[in-house]
């Protein structure tokens, strides 16, 4: 990326990130006046937003309009040099046609190994690597989580302070296991997330699972296949009150937590983490600074020999032509391109298509529409070869740089990147949020420093220094990596995991519900 900041940190600021561009974004907090002038001699023609666009040379009605060196969209109206390029002025470019695409064309070099970097991990059984030690219950119907629920404050209340190497205790619900077609093709992406969730290597092989005895989904399916079988019913006739099922459940998360107790952290390489890559709450500046970072700190993970995985189908659908092309072989470019059509499908037959992704937040931070932000969104994947694809509800089997195919809703991604293995998952925002995951720790890394600043109690990582001059993308990219391995090791704790703010897990369930 070729970024350029306009003056000082103190002057009036914009970034053009591409000798091509005919736009550049406002860096000031709150935005400029009509009349501000730059060091280039550019004039603002009106007020523009911090991270809304401004037009660096006039643009005809009809001609591209031009970011990161690429299409974002055609003028409705001619537009003048120094005037806002508002979302209404920009008509959408169409989609990138699949069948079109070059594929595995330009593969990138495999950069030397990184070696030396370690964190302190949870060994499993398979070989897998926790970065936290948590007991999982997993529910195979809706029907039990209000027990479940109970039980676990009682869990949580008298067992957990017995057993200090354990992290907590968490319940795995969801709203699925009845009243659905369970033998729909499409039933198999829920089952097989909830099974690949029990999996996951923050458990460390100890996963409950608590099941009613009536339900379609079998609670026997969430075992981890050579998994011993710690299982309940709360309809199975032992059961003769309600306090019995809370009993029941209690007793079996206290042989569970006594086995997890025994383990330790030990040093383990970077290659053993599986890290989660995501965007929420995206902006203008989340394709400038945090997600650039993230990238660079991607390409380390890489090759320090780790798997890395980014996601959200809709946010690299517009951009898909570069990622296909860095496929490491036709088959993985051809997987890319099969998500992407299945996806369509998926859309069209909800009456939707993929404009539908942007949020009023994203537009209100300065993003015009899906294809600028996937443009943004796909750089947090660096530089590496796309080693793989996940499909939806999939288990990661290979390392380096993958794609897991999941919805860009951040609840849905990061059900689903739990379930292909991720430990630690990584969270760009623009806009802020307080999303958080109970099943792994969530790095937030805000992309401008007024954020990091309001929310100084939430936001883990002030990529917005990159704007200012104050830091360059390799360096805050370093820091960044750095930051994974403390946290992957518990030295530090990120802040949804100080104030125990944790999303709920969300399947996604393109099946029908009978």
């Amino acid at each position: 990326m070729n970024m350029t900041v306009s003056a000082d940190a103190y002057a009036p600021r914009y970034i053009k990130l591409n000798a091509r561009d005919n736009v550049a974004i406002i860096v000031n907090d709150f935005g400029l006046p009509a009349g501000t002038k730059f060091g280039c001699g550019l004039e603002l023609r009106n007020f523009v937003p911090q991270g809304h666009k401004v037009a660096l040379a006039d643009i005809a009605q009809d001609a591209a309009i031009v970011r990161y060196g690429e299409i974002i969209g055609y003028a409705l109206q001619p537009i003048m040099t120094g005037e806002w390029v508002e979302e209404a002025r920009i008509r959408m470019p169409e989609a990138p046609d699949l069948d079109k695409l070059e594929i595995a064309n330009a593969v990138p070099e495999t950069q030397p190994p990184l070696t030396g970097y370690t964190f302190e991990g949870f060994r499993n059984a398979d070989g897998s690597v926790g970065v936290k030690n948590i007991l999982a219950i997993s529910t195979s119907v809706q029907c039990v989580s209000g027990t479940l629920e109970f039980a676990l404050k009682r869990i949580k209340a008298e067992l957990l302070p017995r057993y200090p190497n354990v992290d907590d205790v968490v319940a795995v619900t969801h709203a699925y296991g009845c009243g659905v077609a369970i033998n729909a093709p499409d039933a198999m992406i829920p089952i097989r997330t909830l099974q690949n969730i029990a999996r996951n290597p923050n458990f460390g092989g100890e996963v409950m699972v608590v099941g009613l005895g009536c339900e379609k989904l079998a609670p026997e399916r969430l075992i981890p296949e050579g998994s011993p079988s710690h299982l309940t019913r709360l309809q199975d006739e032992g059961n003769q009150s309600f306090g019995d099922m809370v009993e029941t459940i209690f007793k079996m998360a206290d042989a569970r937590l006594k086995v997890l107790n025994q383990r330790k952290r030990e040093t383990c390489p970077a290659s053993d983490l599986t890290v989660g890559l995501q965007c929420g709450g995206s902006d203008a500046f989340s394709g400038v600074t945090a997600n650039p970072a993230l990238g660079f700190a991607s390409d380390l993970l890489v090759r320090a020999g780790a798997t890395v995985m980014f996601s959200e189908v809709t946010e690299v659908r517009d951009a898909i032509e570069l990622l296909t092309r860095r496929a490491v072989n036709a088959d993985v470019g051809r997987a890319l391109v099969r998500e992407m059509d299945w996806y369509d499908a998926y859309l069209a037959r909800g009456g939707a298509d993929r404009s539908a992704n942007t949020t009023p937040g994203n537009k209100k931070g300065g993003l015009a529409n899906i294809v600028e932000k996937s443009l943004g969104s796909i750089v947090k994947s660096g530089c590496s070869a796309i080693s793989g694809v996940i499909g939806p509800g999939e288990r990661a089997h290979t390392k380096g740089l993958l794609f897991a195919a999941t919805p860009a809703s951040d609840f849905v991604c990061g059900t689903l990147q739990l379930a292909a293995g991720m430990n630690l998952q990584v969270f760009t925002t623009g806009r802020g949020t307080p999303y958080g995951l109970a099943e792994a720790p969530v790095i937030k890394v805000s992309t401008r420093t007024e954020l990091a600043r309001r929310w100084s109690d939430l936001i883990d990582f002030d990529a917005g220094r990159i704007a200012s001059g104050e830091i360059t993308i390799e360096e805050a990219g370093w820091e960044l990596f750095h930051l994974i391995l403390d946290v992957a090791s518990g030295r530090k704790q990120v802040w949804a995991d100080k104030w125990g703010l944790h999303n709920d897990l969300v399947l996604f369930n393109p099946a029908p519900v009978t």
